[in-house]
């Protein structure tokens, strides 16, 4: 595809198919993503309607970017071929003709030496293999879409300069049929416009293949080759054959090839690349290891959990991919009004040329304007205003740690005004400590703490970890655990040892009519000073309150004022007590607090919210799944729940609630860069299009020549490009402490063959 007409005439023809759902055509990635709702239909079967469009396709991978690459490498080499070619054989057009214009005394060489007939018999011969040789493509592609009714760039080019070589024809070898006063040639015109042409497609072929640099950085992080124990024996394999269960050698400096869990050895660990925390972790026996990260100094076996596309850092390159060749709301606009650019340039062409016959003081003028018309229009630069920002955009924003799941997410985020959070795990560091048990009369401490944690240990909550790690300090022994039950929004059930087991809120007893006395007090108390506090319930008794304290995350203050200094409106909405909620969202500045409600609570309480405007939510665990759903855009931590993850729009990878803050800038960067570029091309197009057609020359005398209109068309599609580019000199409003490099360009040791 060459321009946004293109794009257009793709996604109408997949469209048209039965069973298809959804089509995103994007021109800088060159890829058409289509949802079916049919599975009989094959991508192949795709790709064979887009060919018989005009517009060859293969089936392909989602995540092709090295493919890509490579291929766009091959694309400018040959255009840069291609483009010294033609300026070699155009050189001497522009010479003989423009010098003759431009001083007189060279005119008169020529008609004393060679002649002005043979001048142009040359410049025929130079031009000629200028318009079927490298630019063969413009005709190769243009007519044939002309003739279906579907005229796009090339078919401009095409019309334009052949236009002008037919007339420089005739003038030339039947000169008869052309006024004396009137006759001229213009194969310099034909000549340059195609030189220029090229070198914009060389230069936008170099600027496009830039914009891909984040994906490429993350494909680098992906080890080659991994030693495993195969028969007894340490063999290298290619990462590509590794199955789940292989068993992984590690040594110091090595990059881990695949996650998996360590089963021998203890090693510290880079993991800078997932979660921005430039201190290594140690791993030891049952730890988990994230593909890409880097080994430290000592050795690690492992067992591979998550191979090939299952891995967190090929899930991490898909996310992007997908975003990158997302199509925003946006685009719908441009797509509507580049579907008709074209054939309105075409009529505007015929105009021009009619308007100047009939009432210019020059026939030959009607060509030169006509032409201008045809080359000067730039339908390319509309259609790359908006995938190039997304790709280049999207891209910085994983180098970040932002990781936009869903394309649409990167502009609905610019127009968020309210973010509501959740509470533990998202605001706080969601690794509580235990810090209160109170018993009530007739039940021992080291009995309940027991009970209680062989219940949480079955379960995924933070608080749960707490409760699990004060047993253990303690030394309490293990118990036996049936018929474990997480109730969302209440808290957890299970048989321990035969005994019935109840942890969790206030209205977790009151829905099995347990009263909880004189520890409900106590409960409040804990509350107010910003503790979460739990009932326990032992075969149907209230049996203590237990607290646990969940410090707030260090960046939690500093990220909402900064959002408040947006104009945001921020709130918290939790399951936990209110009096501890209202104790959190005192330290961090959180004015709006919606406590104590279920998941579906939660919803209900993004209902009012929005109200006031867009609303972004941005949660951690199972419980906030709903949420991440209901809400305008979902934001999960990425170091919380796979359902959470999942349900998201976006994923901040660090776990820090300081990406927020770069999620929204980077956002509105992209959308700033977007309404710069549709700026500049609608922008170019209205107001150059009048200039190349006449409408100064009855007042100034000027007519723009069309080798002009060729440089200003070359130009503008390099521009929107150059433009999309400056965001990868974005740099993250808030700085994570410490600095968030999420991707490594770092080398590392990779096994031997």
């Amino acid at each position: 595809m060459t321009c946004a007409s293109c794009v257009g005439r793709v996604d109408r023809a997949l469209a048209a198919v039965p069973g298809v759902q959804s089509v995103a055509v994007n021109l800088a990635t060159e890829t058409a993503t289509i949802t079916l709702d049919d599975r009989r239909i094959t991508a192949a079967q795709l790709a064979d309607v887009s060919t018989k469009a005009g517009y060859p396709a293969v089936a392909a991978e989602p995540d092709q970017t090295s493919v890509n690459a490579a291929r766009k490498a091959d694309e400018a080499a040959v255009l840069a071929r291609s483009t010294l070619f033609a300026a070699a054989l155009a050189l001497p057009v522009f010479i003989l003709e423009m010098g003759a214009h431009l001083v007189p005394a060279f005119h008169h060489v020529i008609a004393d030496t060679i002649g002005v007939q043979t001048s142009w018999i040359i410049q025929f011969v130079l031009t000629t293999l200028v318009l079927f040789g490298p630019g063969r493509v413009f005709f190769a592609k243009g007519l044939p879409a002309l003739f279906k009714g579907a005229p796009d760039m090339n078919s401009l080019v095409a019309l334009g300069t052949g236009a002008a070589w037919t007339y420089s024809v005739v003038a030339t070898f039947l000169p008869t049929l052309i006024r004396a006063d009137v006759r001229a040639v213009y194969f310099e015109a034909a000549a340059v416009i195609v030189v220029l042409i090229l070198l914009g497609r060389l230069l936008e072929a170099r600027a496009k293949g830039r914009t891909g640099a984040a994906i490429q950085a993350l494909m680098g992080l992906q080890a080659r080759q991994a030693r495993v124990l195969r028969d007894g024996t340490l063999v290298a394999v290619d990462v590509d054959a590794l199955v789940v269960g292989d068993i992984i050698t590690l040594r110091p400096g090595e990059r881990v090839p695949v996650d998996g869990t360590v089963t021998e050895g203890s090693s510290p660990v880079d993991e800078s690349m997932m979660t921005g925390e430039p201190v290594p972790v140690v791993k030891t026996t049952g730890d988990a290891l994230t593909g890409g990260t880097v080994n430290g100094q000592g050795g690690l076996t492992f067992a591979a959990t998550r191979v090939g596309k299952d891995t967190t850092l090929a899930q991490i390159i898909r996310m992007v991919t997908e975003a990158q060749g997302a199509k925003l709301p946006i685009q719908d606009v441009v797509d509507r009004v580049t579907l008709w650019f074209v054939p309105a340039i075409l009529l505007l062409a015929v105009l021009t040329v009619a308007v100047w016959l009939a009432v210019g003081p020059d026939p030959t003028l009607a060509l030169v304007a006509g032409v201008s018309v045809l080359i000067i229009a730039c339908p390319c630069a509309m259609g790359l205003a908006v995938p190039t920002s997304i790709m280049v955009g999207s891209g910085r924003a994983a180098e970040m740690g932002v990781l936009f799941r869903k394309g649409a997410a990167l502009q609905q985020l610019a127009d968020v005004s309210v973010i509501a959070f959740d509470k533990t795990g998202t605001l706080t560091a969601g690794k509580p400590h235990l810090t209160d048990l109170v018993l009530a009369d007739g039940f021992d401490r080291a009995d309940v703490l027991r009970l209680a944690a062989a219940v949480e240990a079955k379960s995924e909550h933070p608080i749960g970890a707490a409760i699990v790690n004060a047993a253990r300090a303690e030394g309490l022994g293990a118990a036996q655990v049936s018929d474990f039950r997480a109730i969302a929004g209440f808290g957890v059930s299970a048989t321990v040892d035969g005994r019935r087991v109840l942890i969790g809120a206030d209205r977790l007893l009151a829905r099995d009519g347990i009263a909880t006395g004189a520890l409900a007090a106590t409960e409040t108390a804990l509350a107010e000073r910003g503790r979460t506090a739990l009932f326990v319930a032992i075969d149907g008794q209230a049996a203590a309150v237990i607290a646990v304290a969940d410090p707030v995350k260090p960046g939690s203050a500093v990220a909402i004022a900064a959002l408040k200094a947006k104009g945001m409106k921020i709130a918290m909405i939790t399951g936990d007590k209110r009096e501890t909620a209202e104790a959190i969202a005192r330290e961090i500045g959180i004015d709006h607090v919606v406590a104590g409600v279920l998941p579906d609570g939660k919803v209900a309480a993004l209902d009012q919210l929005r109200v006031q405007g867009k609303i972004a939510f941005v949660g951690d665990g199972i419980n906030d799944a709903p949420a991440l759903a209901h809400a305008d855009i979902g934001i999960a931590i990425g170091t919380g729940t796979d359902v959470a993850i999942e349900t998201a729009d976006l994923v901040l990878m660090s776990g820090d609630v300081r990406g927020v803050v770069n999620a929204v800038a980077v956002s509105q960067a992209t959308m700033r860069n977007i309404r710069q570029n549709l700026g500049w091309a609608f922008g170019y197009n209205l107001a150059l299009v009048p200039v190349a057609a006449g409408v100064l020359y009855p007042v100034f005398g000027l007519l723009l020549s069309p080798v002009f209109a060729a440089a200003a068309m070359a130009l503008s599609s390099v521009s929107v490009v150059s433009n999309a580019l400056r965001l990868r000199r974005l740099r993250p409003v808030m700085d994570e402490k410490p600095p968030q490099p999420t991707v490594n360009r770092g080398t590392a040791h990779q096994p031997a063959a």
